[in-house]
């Protein structure tokens, strides 16, 4: 009797559904660090940031992954969809803001009006830095790419973040903190901001880029679509 050979790509995960994840990954990290960047933290009351800085490079790491597997015009969809969700957020909680509470919740109702009422100038100045930091990301790496014939994907993905991350944070600062906090404050919230995002690129972003798309290549129908679309 005959062993029929089993289809090596049965297993594969369509390459679908890991741009869908990604996206979806992409917008809620976004709307997350905005969320987070209400409350600034200091370290040793010199270094002042605030907490979506954390959140934030992981989302640029999933933007340099959608365009090494998709490209700048992709990408810029995608940024668009981030956009659009961001401001959809700010819509809603605003209208949370608007609707009444009930007397004994108060205190519940004080705490989400503080909070939801800063948000959509956070939400302004991150759209703004958002927009010039990931569409300038997004072109400079596939430029990178282009240079160095798609060779060395650290040199594209930290170096695409050295611009990105000047063109995000200098104006997200401006506009979200401008008036709140003190001048001295608000050069060295600019400055920890991005020497802070672009360490945590290196030390983590990078990595873990090279780690989602060596993964995506190897497990998913990547290559076989990426040839049926050449045809």
């Amino acid at each position: 009797m005959n062993k029929v050979s089993e289809n090596p790509f049965k297993n594969r995960i369509s390459i679908t559904t890991i741009f869908l994840v990604c996206v979806v990954l992409f917008a809620t990290l976004y709307i997350v660090s905005n969320i987070m960047a209400v409350k600034v933290i200091s370290l040793f009351g010199y270094f002042y940031f605030d907490a979506g800085t954390i959140t934030f490079p992981f989302a640029y790491m999933l933007g340099d992954v959608i365009t090494e597997l998709w490209g700048y015009k992709t990408t810029r969809k995608v940024i668009i969809i981030t956009l659009v969700a961001n401001i959809l957020m700010v819509v809603c909680t605003q209208i949370g803001v608007w609707l009444p509470s009930p007397d004994y919740m108060q205190a519940t109702e004080e705490s989400y009006n503080l909070m939801f009422n800063y948000v959509p100038r956070i939400v302004l100045g991150s759209l703004v830095g958002f927009l010039l930091g990931e569409l300038s990301n997004a072109y400079y790496m596939e430029r990178i790419k282009a240079k160095t014939k798609g060779r060395r994907l650290w040199v594209r993905t930290i170096g695409s973040s050295i611009i990105g991350y000047m063109f995000d944070s200098v104006p997200f600062v401006l506009i979200g903190f401008l008036g709140v906090v003190s001048t001295h404050d608000l050069i060295m919230m600019m400055l920890f901001q991005y020497f802070s995002k672009l360490i945590i690129e290196i030390v983590f972003g990078t990595p873990l880029a090279y780690l989602c798309i060596g993964w995506v290549k190897r497990h998913t129908d990547y290559n076989d679509s990426l040839q049926q679309n050449r045809g």
